[in-house]
């Protein structure tokens, strides 16, 4: 898979396997791992930010997504997105 960038768009399934099109929001690395915030597309282009989910799927080394595996990690990685947020 290629590098994933900021705005890009792509299609995932979510738990009942039905496809979802999500926006990347943000991206940034944490102890060599890439992460990025993505919130379904859907919900971006009704610019209502209370009812926008945002969540973060990690990047592997094949350039493959995948869940956060632990809690520890999840608050780690939100807290690298609250401050990116916090900067704009």
């Amino acid at each position: 898979m290629e590098e994933i960038k900021v705005g890009e768009t792509f299609t995932i399934s979510d738990e009942t396997n039905e496809d979802q099109t999500v926006e990347v929001l943000a991206k940034v690395t944490l102890e060599g791992t890439d992460y990025v915030a993505v919130g379904f597309a859907e919900d971006l282009q009704n610019e209502n930010e209370e009812d926008i989910d945002i969540f973060f799927l990690k990047i592997d080394n094949e350039g493959d997504l995948s869940a956060i595996d632990s809690d520890e990690e999840f608050e780690k990685v939100s807290e690298a997105f609250d401050a990116i947020i916090e900067e704009d």
